[in-house]
């Protein structure tokens, strides 16, 4: 099907432009000021915000729950708040059962509503050469690190994981187990220090779970433009936020936590998955999505 969104007020960070979108195939073919020449069907989003669904990070969804558990988590978490995608991460303890951990970890998400994105979580003697040769033969687009000591870290051939890489170069992501908050700040200081002199493609800070990624963090995993953002060519996945009051304004960054009231539709790749409080739970709907370059697009931190 074919037809025009028109007077889509697109937010990106705290900047609106009103947009003509035409969409064919659940794909947006053209994105202008206007399209009078063209005589299909048109939806006016002049009434609404729009923005990229969000991408969040969840690394403890109850995939060993009963269904009926599994779907309220999907529906609480994801779909009334407006994710289209999360970034998820598959535990991995031995480097020899890397492949089919990921293989049981993509059947166990089979039944998700919206799209996923799977990394791997690993303990830090896992971070070796041939360990990340592995994870560039499965394409994984996120390596989370758990770091219990900063000692653990001093003891990495950090040259020859730089090498490993090489050209993939799927990004390092700091977990730090240690209760300490002091603690986790100076391991926090090692891991920057340690990623800046040895080059290594990462992430310089822990991830916060169940929060929305960061268009760096997603560029970084190549998820952003696939995901996240609303673009000529890509799929036609976002949110329509009630306007607010006049004189009033909207950044991106605020959507998640300050507007989720003023949330009426969400959409992902064409269809609407939540409109009003109601929301469409489609079991197994959403797509592996699969990186094949990370940090393609670089956008600074």
């Amino acid at each position: 099907m074919t037809y025009i969104i028109e007077n889509a007020n697109i937010l990106k960070e705290d900047k609106l432009k009103k947009t003509s979108l035409l969409i064919k195939n659940n794909e947006i073919s053209l994105m202008q000021a206007e399209m009078k020449r063209f005589q299909y069907a048109r939806m006016d989003a002049d009434a609404f915000i729009m923005a990229a669904g969000f991408v969040v990070l969840d690394t403890s969804i109850p995939l060993g729950k009963p269904f009926f558990e599994l779907k309220k988590y999907y529906i609480r978490e994801f779909l009334l708040k407006g994710c289209t995608a999360f970034l998820t991460a598959a535990p991995v303890k031995h480097e020899y059962s890397m492949k089919s951990d990921l293989k049981c970890f993509k059947a166990s998400l089979l039944s998700s509503p919206i799209d996923y994105i799977i990394g791997v979580k690993i303990p830090v003697r896992l971070l070796t050469p041939s360990f990340i040769r592995r994870c560039k033969r499965e394409r994984v687009p996120v390596v989370f690190v758990e770091i219990q000591d900063a000692m653990e870290l001093e003891a990495v051939p950090w040259g020859w994981l730089r090498e490993a890489m090489f050209p993939y170069n799927c990004p390092l992501a700091p977990i730090f187990a240690s209760r300490n908050e002091k603690e986790k700040s100076r391991i926090n200081t090692l891991w920057k220090k340690l990623m800046q002199e040895q080059k290594i493609p990462s992430m310089p800070n822990e991830l916060i779970e169940h929060e929305p990624l960061s268009r760096s963090v997603l560029s970084k995993a190549g998820i952003y433009p696939l995901k996240g953002n609303i673009h000529q060519g890509g799929e036609i996945s976002y949110n329509l936020y009630e306007k607010p009051g006049e004189g009033l304004t909207v950044e991106e960054s605020q959507l998640f936590h300050y507007h989720r009231d003023k949330l009426a539709v969400s959409v992902l790749r064409g269809k609407v998955i939540r409109a009003g409080q109601e929301v469409v739970f489609r079991s197994g709907s959403g797509e592996h999505v699969k990186i094949s370059t990370p940090a393609y697009f670089k956008i600074a931190d």
